[in-house]
């Protein structure tokens, strides 16, 4: 009996680092908690002037084959919604590396069912950290949690402005 116990505690202390090294990326990123996954969301893009964006890090973020969308006007003035793979996503931002780019979630509403999850996530975004807010908006996050962690699955965003102002209640916590 002392024996199979002393096995089972053996066990145990071994399998701790496994099992918490799958709620982490070699990033470091706690992928275990929807805090954690929506953390490293804002801090992955997160990069002062001239720095770089680390697309493997975001990728480890994400399940196969997410999609990124965003409104956006055409040229006729007409909302569109632009959806591209999270590849295409990352070489469009080359832009946020030279001058640099700081988006912090300012509020969240999360509705989950089972294993999936939708986030509204309320943001504002500067070129520093302390710098003036250049645009707002809410990021729709959609996630899947595994059982030991979540993945992003798509995300779309819209920024405010042109009447296109934020709810009171994507403001509010």
């Amino acid at each position: 009996m002392k024996r199979t116990t002393l096995l089972m505690a053996v066990a145990y202390f071994f399998m701790q680092p496994v099992v918490y090294g799958q709620q982490k990326t070699v990033f470091g990123d706690e992928v275990g908690t929807l805090d954690g996954i929506i953390k490293a969301y804002y801090d992955v893009v997160t990069v002062k002037k001239g720095g770089k964006i680390s697309y493997v890090r975001d990728s480890l973020l994400h399940a196969p084959n997410p999609s990124v969308g965003m409104a956006q006007k055409d040229k006729n003035g007409k909302i569109q919604l632009k959806l591209i793979t999270l590849k295409e996503f990352h070489k469009n931002d080359a832009a946020l590396e030279k001058d640099g780019f700081y988006e912090k979630e300012i509020s969240r509403k999360v509705e989950n069912y089972g294993s999936i999850y939708h986030v509204w996530s309320t943001y504002e975004a500067k070129n520093v950290a302390d710098g003036p807010v250049l645009e707002r908006g809410i990021n729709s996050i959609q996630l899947f949690f595994d059982g030991t962690r979540f993945w992003i699955l798509s995300w779309v965003f819209d920024n405010e402005g042109n009447g296109n102002e934020i709810p009171k209640k994507y403001l509010i916590n």
